[in-house]
């Protein structure tokens, strides 16, 4: 493997920002120092004037392999993500076969170990009746379980209070969760229906998948995690009222109660649908300015832990159905990095917080081995960012599979001009080596 040497960046990580230089050396950060210009490398890159973070670590993606590959894979989807510098990514269950027994699982890494430019690691997948099954997976080297309290993409519901119990009393990993509360949703639904049929106005989705729908699935996810001491995260917070039900009063290592916000619902309002429509037509849906306003600031006060993008492609023809059958979800990890510098510049987040929330944390919070920062020893995962090289989303530089962005016309501040994954320089200035895979992750399970 190459080595490579990054000189005068301004770097981005644990709460400063420092001028320093960087070498790395067999896939790792071999020395971190003031002028380290006399060392030797194969790759030289200058970071003048450029900020370097760690790799962005996404605790939610959606690949779409096996048996959706019309919208996405796990080759386009995680090329798409080192370009906007995500450099690892854990990915959900939720595909056809949906990755409920070990085998299907293995099938996933499998696939990622020969496609994938970003390091990885793939949730198993929960049901109201693979509770034996869970018990065999060993989470040291899968990220968590994931349980869909709510329905979505590939109806994995896991309905069955007994099941919820036995699981949340004997799982003894990290279970992240989608919590919405499919009973009140379908009543909802139904009272819209009744109105407009089938072709419901998309404005009404934060109506149907409502606050009310997402708070009873979440209180009682949190209720029975305290119940049975469980740790539980859960995934893309989209209300106000839900916040009441964390804590930034200790530190997040000692957290069992966990939070992700995802970037379309800090960056969007239901203002937006009437632009948009149902390209960002997500579940949960997203909500009023007040709930937006209330999540960017729990990012803040430490209430939710980490970002991610809950990044999930469906097609354009797919997307311009009517309401009820148009798909939730749309794609954002190429553009994840840069709507947060879009904040920054705004001045409503520093970037200090960004690599916090974007890195740091969810390295600590999955307990993965030696990446998330940028330290000595651990794997070279790193970010180059020119936070002034203003350019546009549009269909040409659109990278994820169903060639389409809710970004799309948008012209960001910043651009990644560099990314590094486990060592390797996977791209540059939009050109990508993909003569070296990523890595899968492993993780901590008894600390």
């Amino acid at each position: 493997m190459k080595s490579i040497l990054i000189t005068g960046a301004n770097i981005v990580n644990e709460g400063r920002i420092s001028p320093n230089d960087v070498l790395v050396v067999d896939g790792r950060i071999a020395k971190i120092g003031v002028d380290l210009s006399n060392e030797k490398a194969d790759i030289h890159i200058n970071g003048s004037g450029k900020y370097l973070f760690p790799g962005l670590i996404d605790d939610q993606v959606h690949f779409r392999e096996p048996g959706l590959t019309h919208k996405g894979e796990i080759y386009t989807e995680a090329k798409a993500g080192v370009a906007g510098g995500t450099t690892t990514y854990m990915e959900m269950p939720n595909t056809v076969p949906q990755a409920v027994t070990l085998p299907l699982l293995d099938d996933k890494y499998a696939r990622a170990a020969e496609v994938s430019l970003a390091n990885y690691s793939f949730y198993f997948g929960a049901t109201n009746n693979n509770l034996d099954e869970i018990l065999k997976v060993d989470f040291e080297n899968v990220c968590g379980l994931k349980i869909f309290q709510g329905s979505s993409t590939g109806n994995m519901v896991v309905d069955n209070i007994e099941s919820l119990e036995g699981i949340f009393r004997e799982c003894k990993a990290l279970i992240a969760i989608h919590s919405e509360n499919d009973h009140i949703i379908a009543a909802n639904l139904a009272e819209f229906k009744a109105i407009y049929g089938d072709d419901i106005p998309v404005k009404f989705h934060p109506k149907i998948r409502s606050e009310e729908a997402c708070y009873d699935a979440s209180s009682r996810a949190v209720a029975m995690a305290k119940k049975y001491g469980t740790r539980l995260h859960i995934l893309h917070i989209s209300t106000a009222k839900e916040l009441e039900l964390f804590d930034n009063t200790i530190p997040l290592e000692e957290k069992h109660i966990t939070a992700e916000a995802c970037i379309h619902h800090m960056w969007f309002s239901e203002e937006d649908y009437a632009e948009k429509g149902n390209l960002i037509k997500w579940n949960p849906a997203i909500k009023t300015s007040k709930d937006r306003d209330a999540i960017f600031q729990a990012v803040l006060d430490d209430k939710i832990d980490v970002i991610a993008t809950d990044h999930a492609p469906h097609t354009l023809e797919e997307k311009a159905q009517i309401y009820t059958k148009a798909p939730s979800g749309g794609p954002l990890n190429q553009h994840s990095l840069v709507a947060m510098l879009e904040f920054y510049h705004a001045g409503k987040i520093s970037l200090e917080k960004i690599a916090e929330k974007m890195s740091h944390n969810v390295a600590k919070l999955f307990r993965i081995k030696e990446r998330g920062y940028i330290r000595e020893g651990y794997f070279a995962d790193l970010v180059l960012v020119d936070l002034n090289s203003p350019w546009t989303v549009s269909k040409e530089n659109i990278l994820s599979k169903c060639g389409w962005s809710p970004f799309e016309g948008h012209t960001f501040k910043s651009n990644v001009t560099h990314t590094i994954v486990s060592g390797h320089l996977a791209y540059e200035n939009g050109k990508f080596d993909e003569t070296k895979k990523g890595e899968r992750l492993k993780f901590f399970i008894n600390n």
